[in-house]
């Protein structure tokens, strides 16, 4: 004893402490498996000693003043992190701006980032005050009231989070969950009293055989429980063992392009119209390009920029098609084409008077700083969600590919399931263009000779122009290729040569894709009349190669009827029906006991401690779901275009049914629905705006679903301000502790659709 005792006291002092430092700050090494860089698990562990050591510090104080001082110290601590990601992200702008953005985007942005997720504001901010409100509450029940066991509840819920947001996008946290069960289970065993201790000591005889009777009763009844549970749960929480865990990530839709971005090819036609327009100015450190087909695309002084990558065709527009993620400074990396070389270029691009979401950049950007943006691998093009804006200034260092001009003549292209998107050719092609199409690949049958053949027609039969009309449908590409020269055919901007050479090339049997950027100077001014687009091709080994199939300007075209065979008399009939088009499917979218205590604490600070550390961690949990189901209604009323979110104010309307116990069953139509949708109001009178919300709504749906693209902005805001006029309808005529759970209830979040 003697020398010894001092030093046993303090380590069974420090035991609970320690034990909730490690629990809490195991969560942020869960939740750091998804994050770039180890900032965000020290972060989290920032917090873990911040709370407790706030909650050893205050024992003396009465136990409603704990928490208003955790609070206290817990925004100085976030204010620091924000301060230290801000600067580690290098993101502009000041302290206020940047904690402003990263409170109303914490939770969305957070569920949308690309992984793995930078350490930026917006990423961190709810990790570290979850960690801190779990240390709080921890610290509270397990020192102040002395419920060792019940203080590891918050740490154990915050654990189960972060591997919950994790979800499927790492490897199973097993090193961690082994590391918290034995942690938890070595300071519960430092903790607990000495053999010599027993707390029946002075206890009358009579007194102490009850109180031994009880206990034993107790633990009998414990023990049954637990095994009644692990006979009952095991078998199903065995058989998740090899279930692939669900991401929460798919009930919050990632950032849109806006629909002008959406299809920026017709952009081409009114910038050839204002070419003197500076879009936005550019300075480059890497010399001028050395690759052959930027040279000639570009006119061998310029570097080639890209704006946006058109990968889907229905036979009527071309459109991106991207899935944007938010991205930090540095972006994911993908292994270059084998038989291509890559160096880096860099560029500070300042906007002028480029509008829309879609930021230039040479392909393949790695690295932006200066803006905010999101990111698709597929593409390797670049969005800011915040749109952009005059003398927005981001700098872009990307890794150029440049294939291996001598390995093209030989090069092979790829087919299958992966490659079906880029080959895919629309019902309806015109039987003009499909004749066109097999006389090249006639009579040239290597993949690249292929493509050279329709590069070289589109270049020696067409004319440039700059007041051609917009349209690349396959209306517009067979008048631009078969029309009469007097009356406005064989003549376009770079929008129908691009899309004629993608079409024809798919038709050929070539993966191909529209790409819409600028033919830029090395440093100076973009103008409009830098824009153009261009076709690109998928070689084996080589990547997407570009082509250039616009006439040279002092070539004089050659009438097509020279070169193109005449039709049969008895021309085959058309191999495909007319194009039928089908509303696009809508993503996805995605929910202490008290009593005396063996340590002498008071009744009202045992209930006072262990009721404020669960309520701040039920609030908590309240408010992220209150902010998931905010985000999602948002993101259905508000983004894509307007079928899309007509489509989305009807989601809300039968999640609003489906939350006033009236689901609506699958096989019925919009009308029958809007007929149900009455029975909300059995009981009440509501507002005589509410029932004309839902037949307007079914009417818009129906609209879109048998006339697809013939809805505007004004049905789609239409849509929305009648969905929200029901629901708050439907809402206020439910009891008030309905009322109370509506915006919280985690069904509209997992609910399939």
């Amino acid at each position: 004893m003697g020398r010894g005792t001092p030093v046993v006291r303090l380590l069974r002092a420090a035991a609970v402490p320690v034990t909730l430092v490690v629990l809490v700050t195991l969560a942020g090494v869960v939740l750091g498996r998804v994050y770039a860089g180890s900032l965000l698990t020290m972060l989290v562990a920032g917090s873990a000693v911040g709370s407790v050591l706030v909650s050893m510090v205050t024992r003396r104080l009465a136990s409603w003043l704990v928490a208003p001082v955790s609070v206290l110290a817990m925004l100085g601590w976030t204010a620091v992190c924000l301060r230290l990601a801000a600067a580690d992200a290098q993101l502009p702008g000041g302290f206020v701006e940047v904690a402003g953005d990263a409170a109303r985007n914490a939770i969305p942005r957070l569920l949308t980032a690309m992984i793995p997720v930078e350490a930026t504001p917006d990423t961190i901010l709810l990790p570290v005050v979850a960690a801190w409100l779990a240390g709080l509450a921890g610290a509270e029940v397990a020192l102040r009231a002395g419920r060792v066991l019940l203080g590891y509840l918050p740490p154990v819920l915050l654990h189960a989070g972060a591997v919950y947001v994790v979800g499927p996008n790492a490897e199973p946290a097993i090193g961690a969950t082994a590391a918290f069960v034995v942690a938890a289970a070595l300071g519960l065993a430092v903790s607990s009293r000495r053999p010599d201790e027993d707390p029946l000591d002075g206890l009358a005889p009579t007194v102490r055989s009850g109180v031994q009777v009880r206990l034993a009763v107790a633990s009998a009844a414990g023990t049954a429980v637990v095994v009644a549970l692990a006979a009952l749960l095991g078998p199903a929480v065995a058989a998740l063992v090899d279930a692939r865990p669900v991401d929460p990530r798919r009930y919050v839709e990632p950032p849109q392009v806006e629909t002008l971005d959406e299809n920026p090819l017709i952009r081409i036609s009114g910038w050839a119209l204002n070419p003197e327009q500076e879009l936005f100015q550019v300075a480059t450190d890497s010399p001028g390009p050395t690759d052959p087909t930027e040279g000639a695309a570009t006119g061998g002084a310029a570097v080639r920029i890209r704006l946006a990558v058109l990968s889907d065709y229905d036979g009527v527009t071309w459109r991106v098609g991207a899935t944007y993620r938010n991205a930090g400074r540095i972006l994911p990396t993908t292994e270059p084409a084998p038989h291509a070389t890559v160096d880096t270029v860099r560029q500070e691009i300042t906007v002028g008077d480029l509008s829309g979401r879609l930021l230039p950049a040479v392909p393949t950007p790695r690295e932006v700083s200066g803006a905010r943006v999101a990111y698709d691998p597929g593409t390797g093009t670049l969005i800011r969600p915040d749109g952009l804006a005059p003398g927005l200034r981001y700098t872009v260092t990307s890794a150029r590919e440049r294939p291996d001009a001598n390995l093209l003549a030989t090069a092979n292209t790829p087919a299958g399931d992966g490659v079906a998107r880029v080959l895919h050719v629309p019902d309806g092609a015109p039987e003009q263009l499909r004749r066109l199409a097999t006389q090249l690949a006639e009579e040239n049958g290597a993949p690249y000779a292929r493509a050279a053949a329709i590069e070289q027609w589109l270049s020696e039969h067409y004319r440039l122009v700059a007041d051609a009309p917009s349209g690349h449908a396959y209306p517009n590409l067979a008048f631009f290729l078969f029309g009469p020269r007097n009356g406005g055919g064989q003549r376009g901007t770079s929008e129908q040569f691009a899309a004629s050479f993608a079409v024809l090339g798919r038709l050929a049997g070539l993966p191909t894709r529209v790409v819409v950027g600028f033919a830029a100077p090395g440093s100076g001014p973009v103008r409009a009349a830098d824009a153009y687009a261009w076709p690109e091709v998928l070689f084996d080994g080589l990547g997407w190669v570009a082509f250039d199939p616009l006439p040279r300007p002092d070539e004089e075209p050659r009438p097509v009827e020279e070169d193109f065979r005449p039709q049969p008399e008895d021309p085959p009939p058309s191999e495909q029906p007319e194009p039928t088009l089908e509303p696009t499917a809508s993503p996805p979218a995605a929910a202490a006991p008290g009593g005396p205590t063996d340590s002498g604490v008071p009744t009202p600070v045992l209930v006072g401690g262990t009721g404020g550390g669960l309520l701040l961690v039920v609030v908590a949990l309240l408010v992220t779901l209150a902010g998931l189901r905010r985000a999602q209604t948002r993101a259905r009323l508000h983004r894509g275009d307007p079928q899309h979110r007509i489509a989305g104010a009807w989601r809300e309307l039968t999640d609003t049914l489906r939350l006033a116990g009236q689901p609506v069953a699958a096989d019925l139509s919009a009308t029958e629905v809007a007929a149900q949708a009455r029975q909300a109001f059995a009981d009440v009178r509501p507002p005589a705006a509410a029932y004309g919300a839902a037949e307007e709504l079914a009417r818009l749906v129906n609209q879109v679903s048998f006339a697809p693209g013939t809805a505007d902005e004004e049905q789609a805001g239409a849509a929305a301000a009648a969905v929200t006029v029901y629901t708050a309808a439907v809402r206020a005529a439910r009891p008030r502790w309905r009322r109370l759970l509506w915006s919280v209830h985690p069904g509209p979040l997992r609910w399939r659709r």
